[in-house]
């Protein structure tokens, strides 16, 4: 397992994915539609922040909580890149491609989280303080 989050490729792509949202942000036509360049750029933080914060809990039922969060905000990142292409604030081919990049990330976190439900890994948290003094 990894040592901190940082390690994990799930947290690289998103992290990936989110500089991506933020470069496209940068448009012109983004630029105008505040509300909206704050909701992607939240949604797609939020993707890799959660990955983070769950994996800080040290505990591995909360991690996958986390993780069931980050697949959720990585959702609506490719809801928002929908609305994106229809109010032609990116091109087709962008939206493509970062679309790919998101649907990508979701199924990475899915597989994640069946690796960790299905593995022995628990945590810090979950470690049996007995067997530690013993």
């Amino acid at each position: 397992m990894a040592k901190q989050f940082e390690d994990l490729d799930i947290w690289k792509q998103s992290r990936e994915l989110c500089k991506d949202v933020y470069r496209i942000t940068n448009y012109k036509l983004f630029s105008k539609d505040f509300k909206f360049l704050e909701q992607i750029r939240s949604s797609a933080g939020s993707v890799m922040d959660n990955i983070a914060e769950g994996f800080e809990r040290n505990g591995n039922k909360e991690f996958i909580q986390f993780l069931y969060i980050s697949k959720g905000s990585c959702g609506e990142t490719r809801s928002q890149l929908h609305r994106a292409l229809d109010n032609i604030y990116i091109s087709k081919e962008e939206f493509e491609m970062l679309y790919d990049k998101a649907f990508r990330l979701s199924k990475s976190l899915s597989n994640f989280i069946l690796y960790l439900k299905d593995s022995n890994i628990t945590g810090h948290k979950n470690l049996n303080l007995k067997s530690l003094i013993s």
